[in-house]
C-alpha cells in the first residue's frame, strides 16, 4: 500500500506530456542547459567587444581600471562564491527532502545576492559622483578621455546586465522558496530547485570573469 501511495504521489508531480519523473527531469535539465548556452552567447558578445577594445587600447584600459574599487569588487566576488555554496546546499537539502533546510539556504542565498547588489549600487554611486558615467557629463582626468569612455561604457553595460540577471535569479529563488513552503517538492521531485541552482552558478561564473577583466587590469599592466 505504501508503494502504491508513493507511486501515486510521484505521478502527481509528472506533467501530462512526460512518461515519468526521470524523463521530466532530463527535459528540464536539457532546457536549462540550452537556455544557458544562449546566455553564454549573449555575454560572449560583450566579452568579445571588451577584448577587441582591450587589445586596441591596452594602456588606456589599464589606466581607466585604476578608478575601479578593487576592495568592493573583491568583497562582491567573495559574496557570490559563498552564495554558490549556499545554493549547492539548498540543492543537497532538496535531494534529502529537507524542506526547512531548502528554504533556509535559499533565503541565505538571496540575502547574499541582495548584498552584492547593494555593494554594486554603492560602486555605481561613486562613479556617478566622480562623473565617470558615460554621457554628456562624463569627466575623465586621465589621458585620452574619449577612448577611456569606451572602458566605462563596457563596465556599466557588462556589470549592469550581470546585475539584472542576478535580480532575475533572486526572483526565481523567491518563487522556488514559496513552492517549497507549499510542499511542491519532495525527495523524489526537486528538479526546479536543481535547475535554478544551475542558473545561479552561471551568474556567479560570469562575475568571476568580470572581476579580473574590469578591476585588475592595472595590476598586471
Amino acid at each position: 500500500m505504501d508503494n502504491e501511495q508513493l507511486t501515486h504521489e510521484t505521478r502527481s508531480f509528472v506533467a501530462h506530456q512526460f512518461d515519468d519523473l526521470e524523463q521530466q527531469k532530463e527535459a528540464g535539465t536539457l532546457g536549462m542547459w540550452a537556455f544557458l548556452a544562449t546566455e553564454i552567447l549573449f555575454f560572449g558578445g560583450m566579452f568579445m567587444a571588451y577584448l577587441v577594445y582591450r587589445f586596441s587600447y591596452p594602456q588606456v584600459f589599464a589606466a581607466a581600471s585604476q578608478y575601479m574599487d578593487v576592495v568592493l569588487g573583491g568583497v562582491n566576488t567573495g559574496v557570490l562564491l559563498v552564495s554558490s555554496l549556499t545554493m549547492a546546499l539548498a540543492v543537497h537539502a532538496a535531494q534529502e527532502g529537507n524542506r526547512k533546510q531548502i528554504i533556509t539556504f535559499l533565503i541565505i542565498t538571496m540575502i547574499f545576492g541582495a548584498i552584492f547588489l547593494v555593494i554594486k549600487g554603492v560602486e555605481y554611486h561613486h562613479k556617478f559622483v566622480e562623473h565617470l558615467v558615460p554621457g554628456y557629463n562624463f569627466q575623465y582626468e586621465g589621458a585620452e578621455p574619449g577612448k577611456s569612455e569606451i572602458y566605462f561604457i563596457l563596465y556599466f553595460v557588462m556589470t549592469g546586465f550581470h546585475a539584472l540577471h542576478l535580480i532575475i535569479g533572486i526572483v526565481v529563488l523567491t518563487v522556488i522558496a514559496i513552492m517549497t513552503a507549499r510542499g511542491r517538492f519532495t525527495k523524489e521531485y526537486y528538479t526546479p530547485v536543481e535547475i535554478s541552482g544551475l542558473y545561479w552558478h552561471f551568474i556567479d561564473i560570469v562575475w568571476i570573469f568580470l572581476y579580473p577583466l574590469l578591476y585588475l587590469i592595472h595590476v598586471h599592466k
